[in-house]
């Protein structure tokens, strides 16, 4: 079994229980080289307006180490936000057989990709849904991707936007995205529990409950969401925002003009709590425009928890995870009236309709597991010329 380093920006809640998994399944023998400490210690995130740490541990169960990062502002919200010089030196010590690379836009990874210690392979998720690169934009991913040995891609989205950039068919290797289904447990009677609690608070014992968690911002679309819930809304209806950001005002001001409307807000909420949050809800949305959403791994764990899905047709998953009929409803993404009459729809299905969609989706969740993924990384790396 080859030896695999693992460059990755920061210590995420989606992979670090994957590379547990990793450890514990596989005899890959593998190290993540961290080049930025977000996530572990306290530091405030921009988009959601919150200082945090999450609360779930990110660390244990696999070998990692963290490079030093030199930006005077270090983060993933710009080029120069990882800048770590000694990655290429500390990647040659450990004498890996091949590099996995999350991403391509920061300092750090550029150089790894123009003075290739060893085979790369390539994770990144982006799409083309309703949108087209230039020319020139084509023509720098084309030869960007063509430094690397193994592609892989996480869904069908993805792997069209790969083979427009001319990546050749028998460098992809579908490694699907995937949530850690154990915490994200239908069955878990401490998130029951939790999530009838905040039923009960939150006054919504009755009704029919839309969810939308993340961050408040313009390009998921949580105020399209809110004009188009007040719009076809019974009182039998309520919608409830989890989370914080820069739209978070627009979203108070715009619920306040309709008082008699059931729409409730909740602050961040930290990985533990985020099983209760989506148990509380009837249809999760995730109503995103452009190219912003380029999968959503909310629509992994909603669905993990038997909760059908609302998404736009630009929400990179959509066409793996939610077709309409079967695990939930989409509606195209520039298109209001047509986002508050799906949302109306899906109000108005009845009882027994929206348990068989959130039965498929609990099933169709449970096909984009760490097995799928981490075979699809395996099948990769087997591809790679003897070192």
């Amino acid at each position: 079994m080859r030896r695999l380093a693992i460059v990755l920006s920061h210590p995420v809640q989606y992979y670090s229980p994957w590379f547990r998994w990793l450890k514990a399944n596989t005899g890959l023998e593998f190290r993540v080289f961290y080049l930025w400490n977000f996530g572990v210690t306290v530091q405030r995130d921009p988009q959601f307006g919150a200082t945090f740490q999450w609360d779930v541990d990110l660390l244990a169960g696999y070998e990692h180490e963290f490079v030093p990062n030199v930006a005077r502002d270090p983060g993933t919200h710009h080029f120069r936000g990882l800048d770590n010089p000694t990655l290429g030196a500390r990647l040659r010590a450990w004498r890996p057989d091949a590099v996995l690379l999350f991403g391509y836009a920061y300092r750090s990874h550029l150089r790894v990709i123009l003075r290739p210690p060893v085979p790369l392979i390539f994770r990144g998720d982006s799409h083309l849904l309703g949108s087209a690169p230039s020319w020139l934009k084509r023509f720098i991913l084309h030869q960007l991707y063509a430094r690397f040995a193994a592609i892989t891609y996480v869904g069908a989205a993805n792997r069209d936007y790969f083979r427009t950039l001319g990546v050749l068919e028998q460098k992809l290797f579908f490694a699907p995205h995937s949530v850690n289904a154990a915490h994200f447990n239908a069955a878990d009677p401490a998130a029951l529990a939790a999530a009838t609690a905040l039923r009960t608070e939150l006054g919504l014992a009755g009704k029919r409950v839309v969810l939308f968690a993340g961050k408040f911002n313009a390009a998921k679309q949580p105020v399209a969401l809110l004009h188009a819930f007040l719009q076809v809304a019974t009182p039998a209806d309520a919608l409830v925002f989890v989370g914080d950001g820069a739209e978070k005002d627009r979203l108070t001001t715009l619920a306040a003009t309709q008082p008699a409307a059931c729409v409730r807000f909740l602050p961040f909420a930290n990985q533990s709590e985020m099983p209760a949050r989506y148990l509380l809800a009837d249809i999760f949305a995730l109503p995103s425009r452009g190219s912003y959403e380029t999968w959503g791994l909310a629509v992994n764990e909603a669905m993990h928890l038997g909760v059908p899905c609302l998404v736009s047709d630009r929400v990179g998953s959509q066409r793996d995870l939610v077709h309409p009929g079967k695990t939930g409803w989409v509606f195209p993404a520039e298109d209001p009236a047509a986002l508050a009459a799906t949302l109306s729809a899906a109000l108005r299905e009845p009882g027994a309709e929206l348990l068989r969609l959130g039965r498929n989706a609990q099933e169709k969740a449970g096909h984009y597991t760490y097995q799928q993924t981490s075979t699809g990384l395996l099948q990769a790396l087997a591809s790679l010329p003897p070192t």
